[in-house]
């Protein structure tokens, strides 16, 4: 799959986007959430708040978004790199624990002041929803499903899967399934595990897909 390079209208809105997370993500660690206002992070990048709302739909989802940004095109472009050869199902898996494990630089002070405020907590599971878009279109194109009927529905189940891995690695010990953890939580215990657990199941899904385009 090959992505023309964006235009000059483009790359301006992805660099305010950039300047909108980051901004709301230091101001948040510096000053606290609760001291943080939507004209603060407008202010900081030098827009409007107008502008802002244009990018996010609360302060909660640019700080989220410093962490996870673009995480969900890096994972597409990864199962498209993979050959062919590889395994569709181990080839999503692979991508999603790739991307969720590298934080990056600085990437794991921020990660644990996201998941240990409950606000933010909310927002980094609601933001595994993006996974959908991207990954439809790359699985669509490897099924050769010009429908994308197929293709949407495993994405949307990699989606919820990653979900339900981010939940239990969030979850306190002890903590019933499903229960909300309003207070503080650390992450704890391997998180690529419970990614490659909660994805398992949906490998004969992909199996099968990848079976009907060969036979």
């Amino acid at each position: 799959m090959t992505t023309p390079p964006p235009g000059l209208r483009e790359r301006k809105k992805q660099a305010t986007r950039e300047a909108l997370r980051a901004a709301a993500l230091r101001l948040a660690m510096e000053h606290g959430l609760d001291r943080v206002r939507v004209e603060d992070i407008a202010d900081a990048a030098g827009v409007s708040p107008r502008t802002y709302n244009n990018y996010f739909a609360s302060r909660e989802q640019a700080i989220v978004s410093a962490v996870t940004a673009d995480r969900e095109a890096r994972i597409a472009a990864a199962v498209a790199a993979r050959p062919a050869g590889v395994r569709l199902a181990d080839a999503v898996t692979e991508a999603v624990v790739e991307q969720y494990t590298d934080a990056g630089e600085g990437g794991h002070e921020a990660l644990l002041f996201i998941t240990t405020r409950p606000a933010l907590r909310h927002a980094f599971l609601d933001s595994t929803a993006g996974i959908e878009p991207p990954l439809t279109a790359v699985i669509a194109e490897r099924l050769d499903d010009t429908g994308a009927h197929t293709a949407r529905v495993l994405a949307a189940s990699v989606a919820s899967a990653v979900r339900i891995a981010l939940e239990g690695w969030l979850r306190p010990a002890g903590a019933a399934a499903g229960a909300d953890a309003g207070g503080l939580v650390v992450p704890s215990g391997s998180l690529p595990d419970q990614l490659r657990a909660a994805l398992l199941p949906l490998a004969p899904a992909f199996d099968a897909a990848e079976r009907r385009i060969q036979g």
